[in-house]
């Protein structure tokens, strides 16, 4: 593409600052950088119509992790990391409270609720066992208890006959949330453009020639927030993680309430407009739901499907309205990626399955390596 003069002057000449990605990550951090920079020339680029990754594809929990991860997480992890990893997701949904205040992004706490299959009594007794010993851990991040056992009081089927609530777990609306991002963003001068792709950059010192679907320009910095895609610009460990979901249309009397964890965190569920939103089964194909391409399977519809129709509601009709899929950012680590990874490049990646929760977080810390 040919841009005009008028084009090239008033969107990508003596660019300060070039943002890839407009999801949480990406619109945190260039919000942060005008901050701290407030005369400078911000750019985003986002190769989607809308946040392409998973940002407005999720399925809106504000978690922390349900108490059968946090316990797998300490067979792999110390202590001091693990309480290191909750507090970060903590401290992430506060500073998105903070920065956009409740109201725009739908906050309401309602409790997370993990249940247990019949089927898995182990692990069930497991967390049971445990959990006298994960809220004395997490106690200097929540200040009280956090996990409480709660009977089964929305008559779900084929469960274990308690729920294990962690009560300060929340539940936002990912739309308004990037809705109300993108409405700062313009407001304090950053650009946006959409549909472009990067598809590679060259570092020449001083300046940086980016390399897009649609044009080249140079820019001072540049940040990639891509998460789940990072493997396509950057020679990190990011394995993109599919997330397929599906929401039934409106349910009368619809009694359920809050967000819900199911089989180890693989299937995952909530509330919203009298709906039920449900989404998981990456655990059904973990090879072909590492992908970079969006799309439903069968094999995971159908198991929603059966699922809700079995043992979350069981004695209630629905029906199908939408269907969809988001690309997450995992690796062998928790851990997200913040790093400066040359003179004049910088990323905010792998975020695994937590952006809402560290989004902002990570956002902020990734402007402040410049």
């Amino acid at each position: 593409m040919n841009l005009s003069y008028w084009e090239y002057k008033t969107w990508l000449s003596n660019i300060d600052f070039t943002v890839v990605g407009s999801g949480i990550v990406g619109l945190n951090c260039a919000l942060s950088l005008r901050e701290r920079f407030p005369k400078a020339k911000i750019l985003i680029l986002e190769k989607g119509t809308l946040p392409e990754g998973a940002s407005t594809k999720n399925a809106g929990f504000a978690c922390f992790g349900s108490i059968s991860e946090i316990l797998a997480d300490l067979e792999h992890h110390s202590e001091e990391e693990v309480v290191e990893l909750v507090k970060k997701r903590w401290d992430g949904i506060q500073l998105l409270r903070k920065n956009l205040g409740d109201t725009n992004i739908d906050f309401q706490q309602h409790g997370g609720h993990e249940l247990f299959l019949k089927s898995h009594d182990t692990l069930y007794q497991s967390c049971l066992k445990e959990l006298k010993k994960v809220n004395q851990l997490l106690k200097p991040v929540f200040g009280e208890k956090a996990f409480q056992t709660n009977e089964n009081s929305f008559n779900f089927k084929n469960i274990q006959e308690n729920y294990i609530t962690n009560r300060f777990e929340a539940q936002i609306d990912t739309g308004k949330m990037v809705s109300n991002l993108l409405k700062l963003v313009q407001k304090n001068r950053i650009g946006i453009l959409n549909s472009i792709k990067v598809e590679g950059f060259t570092d020449n010192g001083d300046m940086l020639t980016v390399k897009t679907d649609q044009f080249e320009f140079q820019t001072k910095k540049l940040c990639i927030a891509t998460n789940g895609f990072a493997s396509q610009l950057l020679e990190e460990t990011v394995k993109p993680a599919r997330a397929q979901v599906l929401i039934t249309k409106p349910i009368k009397n619809l009694h359920i309430k809050g967000t819900f964890h199911l089989d180890e965190g693989y299937y995952y569920f909530r509330n919203i407009d009298n709906r039920i939103l449900f989404g998981g089964g990456r655990n059904l194909d973990f090879q072909g739901e590492q992908t970079l391409k969006f799309g439903e399977t069968d094999l995971i519809q159908n198991q929603l499907e059966s699922i809700l129709k079995e043992s979350i509601l069981p004695s209630t009709p629905f029906e199908i309205e939408r269907r969809w899929s988001g690309i997450m950012g995992m690796g062998n680590q928790k851990k997200p990626i913040v790093k400066q990874v040359s003179n004049n490049v910088f990323c905010g990646v792998r975020l695994g399955g937590m952006g809402i929760a560290i989004g902002s977080l990570v956002g902020k810390e990734l402007s402040e390596l410049l």
